[in-house]
């Protein structure tokens, strides 16, 4: 069985805490039984693996600049099909899969199934995979879907409306985009289910609806083209077309968590970093991720999220329409996750940019000089070794290292590594970087 996490999101949902970089799915909010943190892609790919086996095919559907983080966050088998620009889902899935078709080499006759990467449910939520596998195998229904039992009447969802009314498994009668609150009721009245874009087909279908819809149908010509291809979602290319199509009805718990007051009613507690709340606060969280103290009190219903882009302090409910707002204020990243570690922007002045850098055991930064600006490295914990102009020099704690303009350097990690650097010039850029081979340094 194929799996395809559709993993997107513009960053601004949870801010300060995501951005372009890291998306909202990337943060480690959810305690895990071993009392430790994971972010929601990490949480899903868990609760995919348990109950759908290791065998499981994942591919990840994704934006460049999310490829870092997906790495960083899981394990190598993990497929990653990239999208040079956002043209929204169907084109997203098209691309994915055919990149499974011609680079990962899988069988068109193979089921698979499309998800979005940020759900919170229970893990038997994705136990409905086998039964939604099956349903593909058997050619019943050319697209199958997974429908939620509606538990209220909601604007904020998109509806299903199954041929037969509280049956298990039905075929889809039509879709309903999202409707206002008056045809949400008259919706439920006809057993309609919340759509919650799971889509489950033959990986030769997507291939015949390229092929429709698409300027072309190879992988790299496809990808190469990426930039001409409609923004158009799967629902409404594929599914609202489709006459051959299947729901599977889920009614247990399913929670779509798109802003701080969705995420904040699933935190495991009320403050994670430091922070206090004292006894007069209610229905209020923390979320910081710096180094000084926040305290808060007399507050009800409110979010306070602190990082180095910025410090959110709003209603609950509120939350929920600060996007355009963000959008407005929103300065540039200041930490990200890579796929050797993360980085962080400590201080901005003319002339100097101090950043900490965290490089993860085994792992080292490409080998590169800079034209316009030079750099010092302060070692603060951890022990491996710079390699400065072909010279090898050991590093641990306390360790102080110079790199003059125009010098070739990179950094390895042989335990975790945190380093304080230093930027250092008139023109500071991030594009101001010369990547050469790595030297054969043992």
């Amino acid at each position: 069985m194929n799996i395809i996490l559709l993993s997107g999101g513009s960053g601004r949902r949870l801010w300060p805490l995501s951005n372009e970089i890291r998306s909202k799915q990337f943060i480690k909010m959810f305690r895990r039984a071993d009392g430790e943190l994971e972010s929601m892609v990490q949480r899903v790919y868990r609760q995919i693996t348990d109950a759908v086996g290791q065998d499981a095919k994942i591919t990840i559907a994704t934006s460049r600049s999310q490829v870092s983080a997906i790495r960083n966050q899981l394990p190598a088998s993990v497929r990653v099909s990239v999208e040079p620009a956002r043209r929204d889902t169907f084109p997203a899935i098209a691309l994915a899969c055919l990149y499974l078709l011609e680079e990962a080499v899988e069988d068109p006759s193979e089921p698979v199934i499309v998800c979005p990467v940020d759900p919170y449910v229970d893990d038997d939520y994705f136990t409905c995979f086998l039964k939604l596998a099956e349903m593909t195998t058997s050619d019943r229904w050319r697209l199958n879907l997974m429908g939620v039992k509606p538990t209220y009447p909601s604007e904020k969802y998109g509806y299903l409306v199954p041929e037969e009314k509280d049956a298990p498994m039905s075929a889809v009668r039509t879709y309903a985009e999202k409707p206002d609150l008056a045809r949400a009721e008259e919706l439920l009245t006809q057993g309609a289910l919340w759509n919650c874009g799971i889509f489950s087909f033959r990986l030769g279908y997507m291939l015949e609806k390229a092929s429709e819809l698409l300027p072309c149908t190879r992988y790299r010509e496809l990808f190469d083209h990426y930039t001409d291809c409609e923004k158009i979602s799967f629902d409404y290319a594929v599914g609202e077309r489709e006459t051959s199509a299947g729901v599977l009805v889920y009614d247990k718990n399913w929670k779509d968590i798109g802003s701080w007051n969705t995420f904040a009613e699933e935190m495991h507690e009320t403050v994670i970093g430091k922070g206090r709340l004292d006894a007069t606060c209610e229905d209020t969280n923390i979320v910081n991720e710096l180094d000084i103290p926040i305290l808060a009190m007399g507050l009800s219903h409110v979010i306070i999220a602190a990082s180095g882009d910025g410090i959110l302090v709003a209603d609950k409910h509120q939350s929920s329409y600060m996007k355009p707002l963000v959008d407005e204020i929103a300065v540039g990243v200041h930490y990200a996750e890579k796929s050797w570690g993360s980085f962080t922007i400590l201080d901005t002045t003319p002339g100097a940019l101090t950043i900490r850098v965290v490089l993860t055991p085994g792992h080292r930064l490409h080998y590169h000089a800079h034209e316009r600006r030079s750099e010092v490295w302060t070692v603060t914990d951890g022990k491996g070794y710079v390699i400065r102009d072909g010279e090898r020099i050991e590093v641990g704690p306390g360790s102080v290292v110079e790199l003059p303009v125009g010098c070739r350097h990179t950094l390895v990690a042989e335990t975790e590594l945190t380093v304080t650097e230093v930027q250092i010039g008139r023109d500071i850029d991030v594009a101001d970087k010369i990547k050469y081979d790595d030297p054969d340094l043992k």
